[in-house]
């Protein structure tokens, strides 16, 4: 047994060079290719011998334990439980109320913001076609509206007079402004992700290992906080992650800003991706608000999976497919009490929507139809082969887009400065779209234009196709939809990950119903067999879409609310499953899932996890078991008084720093290195630092048992005296599962027999070893 001393003979791991002494299991491993070899590169590898120790993946991102939050808000609720007589249930009852105001005013804002988005982007959209000569301020649509209603003369717009020549250099001139802009403000939000460690340490110990550290770790992670959707960034923080300012005030606000202007661009995306970056951005600064979700990560990304429906609900008009969306394809802890408080947030949002009533109409739902046709048997084969046709591009849209960035960007030009890159996209896209009718207007008004029915649409609901659909031009209006085709699913290509706030959605909507109109003009026109080609439209639309993002259930919902049209939910769950179902076949990954890893955010997905694990050829946590050194570095030995000297814990938590992982600790052990306990390097570090500041330097720490002497710096409170220790022989999917369903920070390993720690995982070192299986 070690004593309290501090002789160089001792075990106790005073700077973190003493052995680790249990190393029978790990012997068995030595022999071998241990697992680290797997997950790290040969120079990291290197770094073991070094102070820094051994570097882990995903080291600028730091994670919460959902396991222990939910433990420290229950002894939060037993507190207010606890307070006397009429302030105990004052307290109790604003406490459960709080949580339903604060999803109700996450909604309200988020549909609030969601206004001001429809009506800035319209107005400045239509700059490129005229502008209305009553109010600047007015798009085109609200311009037309006397007394509520549409009219089709509209005295009060003016259209753009001029030459071909002319009316298309305004078009061009508005695009590409609107478009540099917004690429302008992404640029505005380049964040550089820190370390745990601060590498301009003057010691020369540090400037060694600095030294000796590969580029890819010594190296800051680089990001545009409001470029692309956000909604890999989204998973990765509600799978328990933490990504510094990602849901701060700055970047809501800049997210607002460019959205607007990336959209009225006319570039092939969408605003509806950013609006949920956006409602999860009011969730976290809302949630700032409130004690019990500031102060606690698993309560705060409860309000953050609402704020994340409430974009959907607010973009779509679609507060049922808001919630299946965050449940589907965003979050992974998502209990009872947050499903019914999401609901909230999501109806909430969409009500205030419709009140504020950005387009005039009265109504919420986006592109209502109402087909005076139905279907038969016989077009579910049509509806199967639009499905189809929606797998095969959006299995294939995503290596598309790879090919295309890594040769265009391959320019230094292109790389350099990714404005310029902006601007040239956008100017190709604005030749390529505007001689084209059926795709020079905004993409809501492509998508509403190619699903209405010709036979029973208002007058004032006439559009281009409906004008061309039945007149002698019919050869020209087909190769017009064929170009539209091609040129939406093109542009759609080399546009995606561009440095704007973006979205796949509108424009795979779109894509998809230029495809779905044109299918609908091979099937005869005569009274008794009519059906109309926009039925075809809507469902290519939800087909196209499911093949890009592999949304089922929540898709097929949105596009019910997004229509209207109840009837025809089951030719969109056929169309959608068909779609997937490609899809899956010759990409495994949706585009959002495959941006995840292209950005390197880490998300541990339970499925996914399971399923790289059966690639494998490990079956046991042996294959996690940490390198000794380490583990050296990891474990303290706790004599016998339960308290170590405060030096001791000051190198071990100099050595994590350096290892830059900032979610990592220590494991505290006794006598056989029995598991006493584990102490986070976050609340290590308070409790030198604060808690230890009005002690002397040279005080015993205690770490276990209560304390006895009122001189002594006692850290009890902050360690973990039950941690989750699982058997060295586990099955690695039990780890897995452990980590997923429990949604733990770290778990300790213990001899099969004796109970004594052999290794301490943490979440990334899991993630690690999966991401190793998924190269392989």
């Amino acid at each position: 047994m070690a004593s309290s001393t501090t002789e160089p003979n001792e075990r106790s791991s005073l700077l973190g060079t003493a052995p680790f002494r249990n190393f029978r299991a790990l012997s068995r491993l030595e022999n071998g290719s241990h697992v680290s070899t797997s997950i790290l590169s040969k120079e990291e590898e290197a770094l073991g011998d070094t102070a820094a120790g051994e570097i882990l993946p995903y080291s600028p991102y730091s994670s919460i334990d959902f396991l222990h939050d939910l433990i420290k808000d229950t002894y939060r609720r037993r507190y207010i439980k606890s307070l006397p007589g009429l302030q105990g249930l004052l307290t109790s009852r604003l406490d459960a109320l709080s949580g339903w105001l604060a999803v109700a005013l996450i909604g309200l804002l988020t549909g609030f913001v969601a206004y001001i988005i429809d009506v800035s982007e319209a107005t400045i959209s239509d700059f490129k076609f005229g502008y209305c000569s009553s109010n600047y301020l007015l798009s085109k649509e609200l311009c037309c509206r006397i007394n509520g209603q549409a009219h089709e003369q509209c005295p009060y717009y003016r259209s753009w007079d001029g030459p071909y020549e002319v009316t298309f250099g305004i078009y061009l001139a508005v695009a590409c402004t609107a478009a540099v802009i917004s690429s302008g403000i992404t640029m505005m939000s380049k964040t550089e992700l820190p370390h745990a460690m601060d590498w301009t340490e003057t010691s020369a110990s540090s400037t060694d290992t600095q030294a000796k550290m590969p580029d890819a770790v010594r190296d800051h992670k680089v990001m545009y906080m409001v470029s692309g959707a956000g909604i890999p960034e989204i998973k990765t923080i509600l799978s328990g992650f933490v990504i510094p300012g990602f849901l701060g005030l700055k970047v809501l606000l800049l997210k607002i800003v460019g959205a607007i202007f990336a959209v009225a661009s006319g570039l092939p995306l969408g605003k509806e991706a950013p609006m949920i970056h956006i409602g999860t951005c009011i969730a976290n600064l809302v949630g700032e608000r409130f004690a019990k979700y500031r102060t606690n990560g698993r309560q705060m990304r409860e309000l953050l999976t609402a704020g994340s429906a409430a974009g959907i609900s607010a973009a779509f008009g679609a507060p049922i497919g808001g919630v299946l969306f965050a449940y589907e394809e965003l979050s992974v802890y998502f209990p009872r009490k947050a499903l019914y408080r999401t609901f909230l947030c999501s109806i909430t949002a969409a009500i205030a929507l419709r009140l504020l009533d950005p387009f005039g109409t009265g109504r919420l739902v986006l592109f209502e139809t109402q087909y005076g046709s139905s279907y038969t048997t016989l077009h579910y084969l049509l509806f199967i082969f639009l499905g189809i046709a929606g797998g095969i591009w959006g299995g294939t849209f995503t290596r598309m887009n790879f090919l295309w960035a890594r040769w265009f960007r391959s320019f230094s030009i292109i790389k350099e400065y990714p404005v310029f890159e902006v601007f040239l996209v956008t100017a190709a896209v604005a030749c390529l779209q505007f001689p084209d009718p059926a795709t020079r207007a905004p993409y809501v008004g492509i998508i509403r234009g190619l699903l209405v029915d010709c036979k029973n649409a208002k007058t004032e609901e006439v559009s281009w196709v409906c004008l061309n659909e039945g007149s002698e031009k019919r050869t020209s209006y087909v190769l017009w939809l064929i170009y539209g085709t091609i040129q939406v699913l093109g542009t759609t290509t080399i546009t995606a990950g561009i440095k704007v706030p973006s979205g796949i959605i509108m424009p795979a909507l779109a894509g998809g119903a230029l495809f779905g109109r044109l299918v609908g003009q091979v099937l005869p026109v005569t009274s008794s067999e009519y059906i109309s080609p926009g039925i075809f439209a809507m469902v290519a639309a939800g087909a196209f879409l499911a093949g890009v993002t592999r949304m089922t259930i929540s898709l097929c919902v949105v596009m019910f609310e997004l229509t209207g049209e109840l009837e025809y939910v089951l030719p969109h769950m056929v169309a959608i499953l068909c779609a997937k179902w490609v899809a899956d076949a010759i990409s495994k990954e949706s585009i959002y899932d495959l941006n995840q890893t292209a950005l390197g955010h880490p998300f541990l997905s339970p499925d996914e996890a399971i399923a790289k694990v059966a690639e494998g050829d490990a079956d046991t946590a042996y294959a996690l078991v940490p390198p000794k050194n380490t583990m050296a570095e990891l474990t303290v030995v706790v004599p016998i008084t339960n308290k170590v000297p405060r030096k001791v814990l000051e190198d071990k938590l100099m050595i994590l720093k350096r290892r830059g992982l900032m979610d990592s600790g220590l494991v505290l052990v006794q006598g056989r290195d029995i598991v006493q306990g584990y102490i986070a390097q976050t609340e290590l570090e308070y409790g030198l630092s604060e808690v230890g500041a009005a002690y002397p330097a040279d005080v015993g720490v205690r770490l276990l048992g209560s304390p006895t002497e009122d001189e002594e710096l006692d850290l009890t409170r902050f360690v973990n005296r039950a941690p989750v220790c699982v058997c060295v022989a586990a099955p690695i999917e039990e780890i897995v599962a452990i980590f997923t369903q429990l949604g733990v920070r770290y778990i300790c390993l213990t001899e099969e027999g004796t109970g004594s720690l052999i290794g301490v995982v943490i979440r990334k070192r899991l993630m690690g070893y999966l991401d190793s299986l998924h190269h392989h």
